[in-house]
């Protein structure tokens, strides 16, 4: 009671003084289009984007900090941060730790191999191939559930895909799981790489908060992704981002992060979806 009591006096505290609450964003930020950082440090992605889109329209302010992925759900479930926005499938599992928004985006897990190896979705997931992914995601979820079911397949954990994907290209394992824009991204930037094919699992992502939302900020999310797409602004980050050249999303995200910093969340989106699609 006594926190409640806190929490409503320093929210009323900022209203009064004009200072904007800052929350701290968890995120994994190796993993584009959703989320990742550019050679100049810049953190940008689909995820993030969408976090500072809501962040300018709730009247708040947000710090995004790179974490790693096997503690991010503990760490904001136990409040050192305060939301997670970082790719995450809500699961049952990860709902024991954090509480999630309401969808936000609908993905499937896609099969990456290389070109030249001969492997289509069906072979890479048996014959005894190697297949990589992340640890404690729903890919590395899937091909255990293969080999629970006695499917002739190894599963290769890492800690990051990145990892993943150049033991790929060096020859290392023989395909590699992740969710589909990530999959098509990762084969877009490496011309030695192909999508095999796409498994429909029907995955539905949410940003998180730590359990019982003691900052009251899942309706602030919600509400935020639902005047994101009223605008249009939220279908201008989905152009800007999926399936696009990571090269040119980079460039036009620095020619369009000055509209969002004078609060033009559609400006920003729409000038992100065109340059990043020129």
């Amino acid at each position: 009671m006594k926190k409640a009591l806190l929490a409503v006096l320093l929210t009323g505290l900022f209203a009064v003084s004009g200072l904007a609450q800052v929350y701290d964003v968890a995120s994994d930020t190796t993993w584009p289009p959703f989320e990742w950082a550019d050679a100049e440090g810049n953190l940008l992605g689909f995820d993030l984007d969408v976090m500072r889109c809501i962040a300018v329209l709730q009247g708040f302010e947000i710090n995004i900090i790179s974490y790693d992925w096997d503690i991010i759900f503990d760490d904001v479930g136990i409040g050192r941060a305060d939301i997670g926005a970082s790719g995450a499938t809500i699961t049952d599992e990860r709902e024991l730790k954090v509480d999630f928004s309401a969808p936000y985006w609908t993905s499937d897990q896609a099969v990456l191999i290389r070109a030249d190896s001969g492997l289509n979705i069906v072979t890479a997931l048996s014959g005894g191939y190697t297949v990589g992914a992340q640890i404690e995601t729903t890919g590395a979820g899937f091909v255990q559930g293969l080999l629970d079911d006695g499917v002739d397949v190894i599963l290769q954990e890492y800690t990051l895909y990145p990892l993943a994907v150049l033991d790929l290209i060096n020859g290392n394992i023989d395909a590699v799981i992740q969710d589909e824009p990530a999959s098509q991204a990762s084969a877009t930037a490496e011309a030695d790489l192909t999508v095999a094919g796409v498994i429909k699992t029907n995955e539905n992502f949410g940003f998180f908060v730590a359990e019982g939302d003691p900052e009251g900020l899942l309706p602030l999310l919600n509400d935020g992704v639902d005047q994101l797409k009223a605008l249009g602004a939220y279908d201008n980050l989905v152009r800007a981002y999926m399936g696009t050249d990571l090269t040119k999303v980079e460039a036009a995200w620095k020619a369009s992060i000055g509209f969002l910093e004078e609060g033009d969340v559609v400006g920003f989106a729409l000038n992100l979806a065109t340059l990043a699609n020129q």
